[in-house]
């Protein structure tokens, strides 16, 4: 059996550099990634950065970090790469197109290309619709919205509950799912019209609605995170309750497939796999006393901050790669297709101002 494949890092933009964290892949992680040629993108607000994890040619572990405050959403759309950050929406493009730089280098340079200055909406969910429109989840603002160039932002679309768009949080809409290049549905916590309300019910107040009928396609749930249509099914985290599954039609009943050791966020899906991030939920005030809680000592099992590759057939994790030191949250995970060995400039790094693409 191979070995479980591991690096440790620092960021690599910041002067002094930062306390270390180390990812640990397990047996045939990278082989997996190398046999799909692609690489997945991690976001974690909590830590400030955006990952890249690969394969190197010998099959060791890549990793690539860069420090982006606030990173949450991410969404990739053809050679770009959305990342939500802070008070803006940056769309890097690989400035290579694939290309390695060097025999064991990057084959991958994502660029600051375009941003967005939405002020601090606090953007969760992304993605682009088919007239290449960024959409995303506006959470402070308690609905649908799209990048403008005259204005922080464009409302698309608010649930019915909600009187007025104003920046209190009052539901935390945080889920996108596109369906043939439009938003069909979005996820919150509860349906609440006051400032913060949804914090009141965060056990079983979390509803999916559908965005062009206003119908409430499942309830009852446990902070729902990252809906996506894939398959024909809509699948979902009942973060709440530590546990990835679908929507079954026409019930509107959550059904679970596999539990998972963390609170879940961010999901993507290859073949027939689902790639989903998990945090640890202790030592958060939002994110712990729920029933994750129980059923992580029901499972005998602690939370761990990472990714885990589900096979939807057998609904088993069948790769994994934990993150241990100074990230402890994840938000989004986006799958890089034909990049093995990615990499990224930061806006803010000296180089950006001398790297120019012809």
């Amino acid at each position: 059996m191979n070995a479980p494949s591991r690096m440790a890092g620092q960021a690599v933009d910041e002067p002094g550099g930062s306390p270390p964290f180390t990812a640990t892949a397990s047996p045939g992680f990278t082989a997996w990634l190398t046999e799909h040629r692609c690489s997945l993108a991690v976001s974690t607000y909590q830590a400030g950065k955006l990952f890249f994890f690969g394969a190197q040619p010998d099959g060791r572990l890549w990793v690539f970090n860069r420090s982006i405050g606030k990173c949450q959403g991410l969404t990739v759309h053809n050679s770009s790469l959305w990342v939500s950050a802070d008070s803006q929406i940056i769309r890097f493009t690989d400035a290579v197109a694939g290309q390695p730089t060097a025999e064991q280098g990057p084959d991958a340079l994502y660029m600051p290309r375009t941003v967005y200055f939405t002020g601090d909406v606090d953007a969760h969910d992304m993605a682009v619709a088919g007239d290449g429109r960024l959409m995303f989840a506006n959470t402070v603002f308690n609905c649908l919205a799209a990048v403008s160039a005259e204005r922080s932002f464009d409302v698309v679309w608010k649930p019915s509950f909600i009187t007025q768009i104003m920046p209190e949080d009052r539901c935390h809409l945080n889920g996108l799912a596109m369906k043939e290049g439009a938003p069909a549905c979005v996820s919150l916590l509860a349906p609440s019209d006051k400032r913060d309300g949804w914090r009141d019910r965060r056990a079983d107040g979390g509803r999916v609605i559908d965005v062009g009928t206003g119908e409430t396609l499942s309830d009852g749930l446990s902070m729902p995170h990252s809906p996506r249509y894939h398959g024909g099914m809509l699948w979902l985290h009942n973060s709440g309750t530590g546990e990835f599954g679908y929507v079954d039609r026409p019930s509107g009943r959550f059904q679970p497939v596999t539990f998972c050791p963390g609170y879940l966020r961010g999901l993507s899906f290859l073949d027939g796999f689902a790639v989903v991030g998990l945090s640890k939920p202790r030592g958060s005030k939002t994110l712990s006393g729920l029933n994750l809680d129980a059923q992580l000592e029901r499972h005998k099992l602690n939370p761990v901050c990472g990714i885990q590759v589900i096979d939807l057939q057998s609904g088993k994790a069948v790769h994994s790669l934990s993150i241990e030191g100074v990230v402890e949250e994840l938000y989004d995970v986006a799958i890089l297709p034909g990049r093995l060995r990615p990499s990224a400039m930061s806006p803010t790094t000296p180089e950006a101002r001398h790297m120019i693409v012809l």
